[in-house]
C-alpha cells in the first residue's frame, strides 16, 4: 500500500458545539442578519459570517485581529459557521471591514433585542441588578479617537480620566456594565468617553432597565458614585429602588463618625460569614446601626461594623506609615549627604508632602525641618594646594528633617476601624437584606469586568480606528454574555442536582464554583480527524469525549452528539 496516497486532515472542536448552541439561542446570526447594512459591492463573504468567526474566537481563544485568520484554519470550518472553502478567506482586512458594518448598524437596537430574546430564552430574573465601570486603557496616541463623525455617527472620545488601572499617562475609554443578579448576566452596557464621570451615567443605565423590566420595581445596586442627590431623586421620584454606599466626602460621614466618639451606641448583630481562606478561621461578626444623623434628603442611613474589615484597616493604615517611614529615611539619608539637590525649605517640604500624598500617610504622621548651615572652604584658585594656597570660607545651606506619630489621629482612627455606611431607599427591608445586596453581591459585576479584561484580554487593543473598535467591544459584550449564560446554567444544573462540586481542576481536585474559562480548557483538546485518500474521504474520527466531559454536556442538557454532528 502506497501511504503517500494518504492523509489525515485534524481540525479541533473544542468547546465550540456548547458555544454555538448558545449563540443559536440567543439568535445571535439573525440579530446580524436583520441589523447589518448591505454592503455596496460585491463581497466574497458575509460581514455576518466575518462577525460570527470574530465572536467564538473572542470566547474561546482571544487572538489579535491579524492572526484570526491562522486561527480559523485550525477549527471545524462549519463550528465557526464557514464552508471549507471560506476559511482562507478570513483575514484582518475583511473583519475590519465587518467591523465597519457593525458599526454602521443600529447597536442600540440590537442590543435591546439581543437582551429581550435573553431574558426570555434563559428565563433571567430582573428583580436585583448591580452595576459598575472599568476603565479600558488604551496603548497608543489615538489622535483621530476625538469625537469626530464617521458615516453619520459620532464617535467616541479616548482622553485622559481618573484611569482605574492606575495609568494616568494613557488615554482611556469608560466601560460601563449592568448584570442581574440571577448569574452575573450582563443585561446591559455602554462605552463611554474617555472623561465621563461615574456619576452622570446612572439616569440613563437605571431608565434603559426600567424599559427592560417594563416597570421601576427592581433594586439598583452601585457603589459611591451612584450616591449623587440628581440620580438618587431621579430613581427615588419614579418608583424606583436603590442601596448604594455613603461616600467619605459627604457631611453625614463625618457627623456620624464624631457622633460615635462620643457615644456608645448599642449595635446588634446582622450576620456572620466565615473566614474567606481558613476552614477554622475566625467569623466576619457584621453589626448594624440605623444612622442617629439623618441623611440630607431623607433616605434611610444604615451604619455596619465588620471585624474583618477592623483589621484590614488597621493593616493598611499600618503599611502606609511603614512605606512613608521608608520614604522619609530615604530623603533624610539625601538631605545629609554630601550632593543634596535640595537648597530651599520649599522644595524640601514639598517633597516631604509628596511623600506623604502618595502613601497616603499624611493624616497619622507630622514632620519637622530645620535649616543649617554647613561650614565649607574652598581655593580661590584652581590648581594643586600649597602654603600659599588662600582659601575662602563658604556657608552651604543644609537641613534636618525629623518626625513622629500623630498618636491622637492614630487611636482616633482605630476606634472608627470596620466601619461603613449604606444608603437606600428600601425601609422595608432589614439591615441583612439591604447589607447582602452589596457586601455579597456587587462582586458579581467586578468579576465580570475581570473577565472583559484578563480571559477576553480586550487590551491591548489592536485596532487604531475608533468606529471598529466600538463595533469589537460590542462583540466583546456578546462574548462576556455566553461566559455569563453557559457558567450559569451549569452552577444551577448543579444546584438541581444537589452536587456542591466537579472535579474540574488538575488532578481530579474540585471546584465549587465552575467558570466558562476552564470548561473551555477541558474541552480544549477535542479534535476531529478525516482520513483521506487521493483527496477523496474514507473515514471520520470524532472524538471520545471524557466521562467529566459527558457529565458537563449532562447537566448543561446537551446531548454527546453534538460532538459527532456531521461535520
Amino acid at each position: 500500500m502506497n501511504k503517500k496516497n494518504f492523509n489525515l486532515d485534524s481540525k479541533y472542536i473544542g468547546i465550540l458545539p456548547i458555544v454555538n448552541h448558545f449563540l443559536s439561542r440567543l439568535k445571535f446570526k439573525e440579530l446580524l442578519d436583520k441589523y447589518l447594512p448591505p454592503t455596496a459591492e460585491q463581497s466574497k463573504i458575509d460581514p455576518a459570517k466575518a462577525l460570527g468567526v470574530l465572536v467564538r474566537n473572542l470566547i474561546i481563544s482571544r487572538t489579535p485581529l491579524y492572526s484570526v485568520g491562522e486561527w480559523a484554519e485550525l477549527m471545524v470550518p462549519k463550528l465557526i459557521g464557514l464552508a471549507p472553502g471560506q476559511v482562507s478567506l478570513i483575514n484582518d482586512d475583511r473583519a475590519g471591514r465587518a467591523l465597519d458594518r457593525l458599526f454602521e448598524a443600529d447597536r442600540s437596537a440590537m442590543l435591546t433585542e439581543l437582551v429581550v430574546q435573553m431574558v426570555g430564552e434563559f428565563e433571567i430574573e430582573l428583580e436585583k441588578f448591580h452595576n459598575d465601570s472599568t476603565s479600558i486603557t488604551l496603548h497608543g496616541e489615538y489622535l483621530k479617537a476625538d469625537g469626530h463623525p464617521e458615516r453619520g455617527k459620532k464617535t467616541l472620545v479616548a482622553t485622559f480620566g481618573h484611569n482605574k488601572d492606575h495609568r494616568p499617562d494613557l488615554k482611556q475609554l469608560l466601560w460601563i456594565l449592568t448584570v442581574s443578579e440571577d448569574g452575573a448576566v450582563p443585561v446591559h452596557f455602554k462605552v463611554a468617553d474617555g472623561n465621563t464621570q461615574d456619576i452622570n451615567t446612572h439616569i440613563d443605565t437605571w431608565e434603559v432597565l426600567r424599559r427592560l423590566v417594563g416597570s421601576p420595581q427592581f433594586l439598583y445596586v452601585a457603589d459611591s458614585k451612584l450616591c449623587s442627590r440628581e440620580s438618587l431623586n431621579h430613581i427615588h421620584r419614579c418608583g424606583g429602588r436603590f442601596i448604594t454606599v455613603l461616600p467619605q466626602s459627604r457631611k453625614e460621614d463625618g457627623l456620624f463618625r464624631e457622633w460615635l466618639l462620643a457615644h456608645s451606641p448599642r449595635w446588634a448583630e446582622v450576620t456572620r460569614y466565615p473566614h474567606p481562606r481558613l476552614k477554622d478561621g475566625p467569623p466576619d461578626i457584621i453589626l448594624g446601626l440605623e444612622s442617629p444623623i439623618p441623611d440630607a434628603d431623607g433616605y434611610r442611613l444604615i451604619w455596619f461594623f465588620s471585624t474583618h474589615k477592623k483589621q484590614r484597616d488597621a493593616k493598611s493604615r499600618q503599611d502606609k506609615i511603614v512605606r512613608a517611614l521608608k520614604e522619609l529615611d530615604r530623603l533624610k539619608a539625601k538631605l545629609s549627604g554630601p550632593r543634596s539637590r535640595y537648597r530651599t525649605f520649599e522644595g524640601v517640604s514639598q517633597a516631604v508632602e509628596k511623600i506623604l500624598k502618595e502613601t497616603g500617610a499624611k493624616p497619622w504622621l507630622s514632620y519637622l525641618i530645620e535649616p543649617w548651615q554647613k561650614e565649607a572652604y574652598c581655593q580661590e584658585r584652581r590648581g594643586r594646594p600649597s602654603k600659599d594656597t588662600r582659601w575662602r570660607r563658604k556657608l552651604k545651606l543644609k537641613f534636618g528633617l525629623s518626625w513622629e506619630p500623630v498618636e491622637e489621629k492614630i487611636l482616633k482612627d482605630a476606634s472608627l476601624d470596620g466601619i461603613f455606611p449604606l444608603l437606600t431607599n428600601c425601609y422595608e427591608l432589614s439591615p441583612l437584606e439591604v447589607l447582602i445586596p452589596y457586601k455579597s453581591k456587587q462582586t458579581l459585576v467586578e468579576k465580570r469586568h475581570d473577565l472583559f479584561k484578563n480571559t477576553l484580554e480586550v487590551t491591548p487593543v489592536f485596532l487604531k480606528s475608533i468606529s471598529r473598535f466600538e463595533a469589537f467591544l460590542f462583540l466583546c459584550y456578546v462574548a462576556i454574555t455566553v461566559h455569563a449564560l453557559v457558567e450559569r446554567n451549569l452552577r444551577k444544573a448543579m444546584e438541581e442536582n444537589k452536587l456542591k462540586v466537579l472535579a474540574l481542576y488538575p488532578e481530579g481536585r474540585d471546584c465549587r464554583a465552575p467558570t466558562t474559562a476552564r470548561l473551555i480548557e477541558i474541552f480544549s483538546n477535542l479534535q476531529r480527524h478525516i482520513l483521506l485518500k487521493e483527496g477523496k474521504a474514507l473515514q471520520i474520527f470524532y472524538p471520545e469525549l471524557s466521562i467529566l466531559q459527558r457529565q458537563i454536556l449532562k447537566l448543561l442538557c446537551l446531548p454527546a452528539s453534538l460532538f459527532s454532528a456531521g461535520f
